[in-house]
C-alpha cells in the first residue's frame, strides 16, 4: 500500500476537512505502519462557485495526480485520505485509466452527479461523478465510466441527479435490510476502488459539513468492507471527515478506520 494525504483546497467552504484529511493520514499511519506523503497544505477556504474553487485547486490535484499514477505504476496499492470529495476530480480518472476493469465503490449520501448547467448550488464537490466521465470538463480527465461507479447510500439527490442516473445505468445500492447481499450482487466479483464520503455515516458518527438523517452505521460500513473485501480492492480513499466538531473538540479517527479493517486486509493481500 501506498499512503497519500491531501490537505489543500478541493471547493472547501471551511478549514474542517484540510486539517481532518491531515489527522486521518496521521491516524492511518499508526494503524497501518504506513509512511505517508503529504501533498497540499490547508489554506483559508474561499467558499465559492465551482469555476473559482477548481481553479484554485487545480495545481495541487494535478500535483495528487502525478502521486497517485506513479504508485499504481509501482503496482502498489493506494489509501487517500482527502479534504473534500472535490478532489476525486482528479483521483478518479487516473484509477479509471489504470484499471478500467474495476466497479468504484462510492459511499455517499449524495449522487455527485450535478453539471455545471444544472447545478442548483454551484458547489464543485457536487459534480464529482459527472466531471470524472467527461459529461462537463474538468480538465482534469475523464476515464471514468459511469456504468463502473455503484453508488452506496445516496438519499439526498436533485431531480437532474436522478435523471442521469438512470440514463447512463449507474448502479445503486440503497441503505437498508440485506445490503451487504445487494452490494455483493452489484459488484458481481469484480475488483473494486472504494470512495468514501464520511456524510454516508448517520449523522453524530464522525464530523462532517453535510449532515444527513438515516444514514449508515459503523457496524453496517464494515459488513459492506467485508463484502468488497471478497475480491481485489486496487485502493481507498476516504473524503469529507472533519477535524473538529462544531463546539470545536477534536473528533476521533480511530472508529472509522476499525470499521475499513475489512478493506485493509484486503489491500495487504497478494493478487
Amino acid at each position: 500500500m501506498e499512503l497519500i494525504t491531501f490537505g489543500g483546497r478541493a471547493g472547501d467552504r471551511n478549514d474542517r476537512a484540510m486539517i481532518g484529511a491531515q489527522a486521518m493520514g496521521i491516524a492511518l499511519a499508526k494503524a497501518t505502519g504506513l509512511v505517508k506523503s503529504e501533498i497540499g497544505a490547508p489554506e483559508p477556504p474561499l467558499a465559492a462557485g465551482w469555476e473559482v474553487e477548481l481553479e484554485a485547486a487545480r495545481s495541487g490535484l494535478a500535483h495528487l495526480q502525478r502521486a497517485l499514477a506513479i504508485a499504481l505504476d509501482a503496482g502498489k496499492r493506494p489509501v487517500s485520505t482527502l479534504g473534500r470529495c472535490a478532489a476525486a476530480l482528479g483521483m478518479l480518472p487516473v484509477i479509471a485509466r489504470a484499471r478500467p476493469d474495476a466497479a468504484v465503490v462510492y459511499f455517499d449520501a449524495h449522487g455527485d452527479c450535478n453539471t455545471p448547467e444544472r447545478t442548483t448550488t454551484g458547489y464543485l464537490g457536487g459534480m464529482v461523478l459527472s466531471g470524472a466521465a467527461g459529461i462537463w470538463d474538468s480538465g482534469l480527465g475523464n476515464d471514468l465510466k459511469l456504468s463502473n461507479v455503484v453508488l452506496v447510500g445516496c438519499r439526498d439527490l436533485d431531480p437532474f441527479e436522478c435523471e442521469l442516473i438512470g440514463r447512463e445505468a449507474i448502479k445503486t445500492v440503497e441503505l437498508g435490510p440485506d445490503l451487504p447481499v445487494r452490494l455483493r450482487a452489484a459488484l458481481a466479483g469484480r475488483s473494486a476502488y472504494v470512495h468514501l464520503d464520511c456524510d454516508v455515516l448517520d449523522p453524530g458518527i464522525v464530523a462532517t459539513e453535510y449532515r444527513v438523517p438515516n444514514g449508515l452505521s459503523l457496524s453496517g460500513l464494515r459488513e459492506a468492507c467485508t463484502v468488497i473485501a471478497e475480491r481485489e480492492v486496487v485502493g481507498l480513499e476516504i473524503a469529507e471527515f472533519e477535524a473538529f466538531w462544531a463546539d470545536s473538540t477534536p473528533c476521533d479517527p480511530d472508529p472509522l478506520i476499525a470499521a475499513l479493517a475489512p478493506l485493509f486486509a484486503a489491500l495487504k493481500r497478494k493478487s
